[in-house]
């Protein structure tokens, strides 16, 4: 298994990752993401990162989603 190397926010547009675990995110924006497939091992690709703390855009499976970066700083990723 890979080790975790950071948090979701400091992969800069254009870099993936996998996603290695979830932190203390609220347990229904957890189970949101998992309806769209965004789970532990989930490989992701940050495609936009918004100014002002906006939303970071990310692509999993082929899907764009948007999450706030106050969550995605609680996502650890392994960077690929």
């Amino acid at each position: 298994m890979i080790p975790c190397q950071s948090c979701l926010t400091s992969l800069q547009p254009g870099n993936s990752g996998s996603i290695c675990r979830f932190g203390n995110i609220d347990p229904i924006l957890k189970r949101r993401l998992a309806d769209l497939g965004v789970a532990e091992g989930s490989n992701i690709t940050v495609k936009r990162c918004c100014l002002w703390g906006g939303p970071i855009l990310l692509e999993c499976d082929g899907q764009l989603l948007g999450i706030r970066q106050k969550e995605a700083a609680k996502i650890e990723v392994s960077v690929s």
